[in-house]
């Protein structure tokens, strides 16, 4: 059924409705596409400010897999982001831009429909005012006519009149009647023009128009109507990736393996130390100055465990001895102290059977006199400062890296050699005589590699063949032979022996426990407790406030002192520091 005849005005406002609600979704759906892109653009953001690339080497944790779980979620979230851009683009490019467009046609079509209906209603009014006109001039041409015929008759009775009176009258009587028979005939034409075109009009131009309206509206309903099935389907055009996205952040949090990233913090700190042994009892009954066998100077065993602070070595003298300069010269970094150490008794006749015995106790003493080198550790080119494992990895990365650079120098002179063949063989090509400064160069680079590879291969060596635990060969104490002995820091040492004429002695003094302290460089409170159970820690509890002593070296511990003088180390993760500035 096609719209009502006579309700054009209603029929135009209903159209103009229509195209109205298209611009609305238009501005809704370009509204939306905003929207998304905000969304992705902050979603880039926030992956890039997350995600900051650092080289494994600065951040040794990237090793873990709950890091790297953490780095793949901000990837995913960056496809994520993506699939929302695209979210953004199908919507602006599949709707708004052809919703656009299409309206536009649609506009120019009803345009030009309502023009016609317009024209149509035109050419009917004024065929209805020639019909109206023609019928009023029937009108009063036909009354004249009338009293032009009473006033002929009027006079042919009068018997006043003139036969001339009575002719005119009959004569002006005929003409007007013959002019309301023209008036009649060309009313009746009029009409018929009019009922032609009326009919013409309500029959068929107009319906023909509305009809057109119609499909036009119709058709903008239907196109509107895609245009909302458009505005779900863009987006789950892309579910299918975006849920692949999501897969992607779940299989990295499965991913994740806590043993393995366990392992790999024991693999990274490991020290390569071994457990200490048990001490032995001290017989005081048998003397002070009894004679120490050559057994007890067996290597003490020392802590592998990374957790431990790596500072379980063994030093000569007990808490309230003093050390003369002459012995401090083997030794590169300071002991850590020992709570639980007993003190020592007086320095018998004998000081250097007092030595071996206090060796053969492996206690680690608190010496003052030593907390400089303590804080201040010697770096050495063979890594001797650090404990056995570490010093193993750091050996043979050091001799990969050189490796590497000597390769590249080989394959550099290799080339540099056939370019000479070449020049030698083709002087147009160049001349073989400015290569010279390279080769020379290459080669003494070859000869300086080959010979830090030698080097590092020695020391390498040196640490692979003494197994976990690394020695150096200590100073002879008799003319006997040397006995080797833990360096302070566990590392290998290859000083030459000093001269025995160079005996160990030292100054004892009963007032060693009143030598000033170390001045503390800040402050720690403990945010959990921590048992202190280890050989060189101390016990702390949560809240508990103490004085930082020495900062963390890179091995996750920090040397802390009581109130009461007590020292020891403490995990630096477990407290909150703040230094002294």
């Amino acid at each position: 059924h096609s719209w009502g005849l006579d309700q054009y005005d209603i029929i135009e406002k209903h159209t103009q409705s229509g195209l109205e609600l298209v611009e609305k979704y238009v501005k809704f759906v370009k509204e939306r596409t905003e929207i998304e892109q905000n969304y992705a653009k902050q979603l880039r953001n926030l992956s890039k400010k997350y995600n900051q690339k650092r080289s494994s080497k600065d951040e040794p944790e990237c090793r873990f897999s709950s890091y790297q779980a953490f780095l793949d979620i901000l990837t995913e979230m960056n496809d994520y982001a993506g699939q929302r851009e695209l979210i953004a683009e199908n919507l602006m490019m599949n709707i708004c831009i052809d919703l656009t467009k299409y309206l536009q046609e649609l506009k120019q079509e009803r345009k030009t429909y309502l023009m016609d209906a317009k024209k149509a209603q035109q050419s009917l009014e004024s065929t209805y005012k020639q019909l109206d006109s023609s019928k009023k001039r029937f009108e009063r041409e036909w009354r004249e006519a009338e009293r032009a015929a009473q006033y002929a008759e009027k006079t042919d009775q009068d018997i006043n009149a003139t036969k001339a009176d009575v002719e005119k009258a009959k004569q002006q009587a005929h003409m007007r009647a013959h002019v309301a028979d023209e008036c009649k005939n060309d009313y009746a034409a009029q009409l018929q023009k009019y009922n032609k075109e009326q009919n013409q009009f309500y029959f068929s131009d107009m319906p023909l128009i509305f009809n057109k309206l119609q499909d036009l509206d119709e058709k903008r309903i239907q196109k509107l109507a895609q245009g909302y099935i458009l505005f779900s389907d863009t987006e789950k055009h892309v579910m299918p990736i975006i849920g692949k996205c999501l897969e992607g952040i779940t299989k990295a949090g499965t991913n994740v393996n806590e043993k393995n990233d366990s392992m790999i913090v024991i693999e990274q700190n490991k020290s390569g130390f071994e457990r200490p042994g048990d001490l032995e009892f001290e017989d005081y009954s048998q003397g002070i100055n009894r004679a120490s066998s050559d057994s007890s100077l067996g290597t003490p065993k020392v802590s592998m465990e990374p957790w431990k602070k790596k500072t379980n070595n063994f030093w000569l003298f007990s808490k309230r001895s003093k050390l003369s300069s002459p012995v401090l010269a083997p030794f590169s970094t300071p002991p850590a102290p020992s709570p639980n150490g007993p003190p020592s008794p007086k320095f018998g006749r004998d000081p250097l059977s007092y030595c071996l015995k206090e060796i053969n106790k492996t206690v680690k003493p608190r010496i003052s006199s030593f907390r400089t080198l303590r804080r201040s550790p010697t770096v050495s080119e063979d890594f001797g400062h650090l404990p056995p494992e570490q010093r193993r990895k750091r050996l043979q990365q050091k001799l990969d890296e050189i490796c590497k650079e000597l390769q590249k120098e080989v394959d550099q002179s290799e080339a540099l050699g056939k370019m000479k063949d070449v020049y030698e063989k083709n002087p147009q090509m160049g001349d073989p005589a400015s290569l010279a400064s390279q080769i020379n160069q290459t080669s003494q680079n070859i000869e300086r590699l080959r010979g830090e590879q030698s080097k590092y291969e020695t020391w390498l060596a040196e640490a692979g063949g003494r197994g976990d635990t690394l020695r150096y060969k200590a100073h002879s104490f008799n003319n006997n032979g040397a006995n080797d002995v833990h360096s302070p820091d566990g590392a290998y040492s290859d000083e030459s022996t000093p001269d025995p004429s160079q005996a160990i002695y030292a100054e004892f003094d009963d007032d060693f426990e009143d030598e000033d302290l170390a001045a503390p460089i800040g402050k720690c409170t403990a945010m959990y407790n921590f048992p202190g159970a280890s050989e060189g820690t101390i016990a702390m509890q949560e809240g508990e406030v103490l004085a930082v002593v020495e900062e963390d070296k890179g091995d996750g511990w920090t040397r802390v002192r009581r109130n009461n003088g007590d020292e020891g180390y403490i995990p630096t993760s477990y407290v909150t520091i703040t230094l002294k500035k």
